[in-house]
């Protein structure tokens, strides 16, 4: 499909940010990326708009990868969309049982009819080229939207009654849960499971742009995104990058090792200084490094897949974390949707090995994760890629007036379940905060 390009630099790039995201939610599909300006030196873009499908695939997990491949080699450019978790199910004999109170499709992809594209002060549109008559007028419509001052007063504003935050999980049966994952380590069932639990409202109304904002200014993080699907939202902060394939190079960054933030500059490089050194923080990353570095070998050229960076730490508002780099190149002609099914689900939100993770987490979970550990991304017509990983992230069903978000950790032999407990508390607290506070 052709598309008409126009590249022009406004006054403000943070203002027209701010106004780009508002005007979006007219239409049914939005899909907004934000980097935040991370210094992320694999990035191609610092911010992403894509809105109004004109097509589009929804599909349950039978067949997805088989369905999201034939949709994207017939449309032939850009299509953006999510992967949830329970692909899973696709991928391997797996199934998904637990409680759904989101219900968002298992896939979903569109082709974007306008695009737009920011890098450092310049904004590139992309708009399908018989729509091109519309840039000018959707131009003045966004320039037209009130100013920073005017928006954030708006986006302060509370909506409904205030929220109950409910545990899906209460913390004794969280602690049961943990023992039994160490006890299939113990046995040797697994050495590494992703374990997770949800944070729920019922009855609940918000304003999913009010939220997003909130959210995005207090965690700054490089793979920030707002979803919007009708009545389902996604409003995620998230610090990681699940895979992106730029010509033939593919890289995955998986997160695995936290620590919290200090007040003082002293006491966070001492923090710095004690994640990069902690075993068991070690431990956890290595072990899934090892396990991407298997994903990545079934898309590869043989004897390219390398480790760039070892747990290097990356600090984020709220934590630090330690990053991996892993890379490889594949051939010209693998398809892109191929390299997504190799990989999926990511390692990070999983366990090794992965097929016995899945299983065990599958049967102690209660909810079913969805859109969460799931990926939000693109694929561009010359079959580049870029997906996050979905957490750090609430989910809302306007329709169904239900609000969640999860959190998670890696449970390895070294474990403790109090202190793996106080870590989900630590990543949940950014989005508890924007939802009981909203200013």
């Amino acid at each position: 499909m052709n598309r008409t390009s126009y590249q022009f630099q406004p006054e403000s790039i943070s203002e027209f940010k701010t106004q780009l995201l508002f005007w979006a939610q007219q239409y049914k599909t939005a899909i907004w990326l934000d980097s935040n300006n991370y210094q992320q030196k694999y990035s191609n873009f610092d911010a992403v708009l894509a809105v109004d499908a004109i097509s589009e695939i929804e599909t349950d997990y039978n067949n997805a990868f088989y369905k999201l491949k034939e949709f994207q080699t017939n449309v032939n450019d850009y299509i953006f969309g999510y992967l949830s978790y329970d692909l899973k199910n696709d991928v391997e004999n797996l199934h998904s049982n637990n409680f759904d109170g989101l219900h968002f499709p298992d896939l979903y992809f569109f082709q974007p009819k306008k695009l737009f594209l920011i890098k450092g002060s310049t904004v590139e549109i992309k708009y399908l080229t018989k729509f091109s008559s519309e840039i000018e007028k959707d131009l003045k419509e966004i320039r037209a939207v009130k100013s920073k001052n005017q928006l954030s007063k708006k986006i302060h504003k509370r909506v409904g009654e205030p929220l109950k935050i409910k545990l899906r999980i209460h913390k004794d049966a969280y602690f049961e849960k943990i023992n039994s994952v160490l006890n299939h380590i113990h046995r040797g069932d697994i050495y590494e499971a992703n374990f997770c639990q949800e944070f729920y409202c019922e009855n609940a109304t918000i304003n999913p742009v009010e939220v997003y904002q909130h959210l995005n200014k207090i965690s700054k993080p490089p793979f920030a995104t707002f979803l919007k699907l009708e009545d389902k939202f996604l409003l995620s902060a998230s610090p990681e990058r699940y895979i992106k394939k730029e010509g033939t190079t593919v890289i995955s960054q998986p997160i695995k090792g936290t620590a919290k933030r200090a007040a003082s500059a002293k006491e966070d490089l001492a923090l710095i200084s004690e994640l990069e050194k902690n075993p068991k923080e070690r431990a956890e990353n290595i072990m899934i490094v090892d396990l991407v570095r298997n994903d990545l070998s079934r898309s590869a050229i043989k004897g390219s897949v390398k480790v760039d960076e070892l747990c290097k730490v990356y600090t984020f508002e709220q934590v630090h974390q330690l990053i991996s780099t892993i890379s490889c190149k594949v051939n010209p002609n693998v398809h892109p949707v191929d390299i997504l099914k190799n990989t999926f689900p990511m390692g990070s939100m999983t366990g090794a090995p992965k097929i016995s993770a899945l299983k065990i987490i599958e049967g102690l979970e209660v909810t079913k994760r969805g859109l969460y550990s799931g990926a939000v991304g693109y694929i561009a017509p010359n079959g580049d890629l870029d997906f996050n990983v979905i957490i750090r992230s609430i989910l809302y069903n306007a329709s169904e007036k239900y609000v969640s978000y999860s959190v998670g950790g890696a449970i390895t032999a070294q474990s403790i379940p109090e202190k793996e407990y106080e870590e989900c508390l630590l990543k949940a607290q950014a989005m508890k905060q924007v939802l009981l506070n909203p200013n």
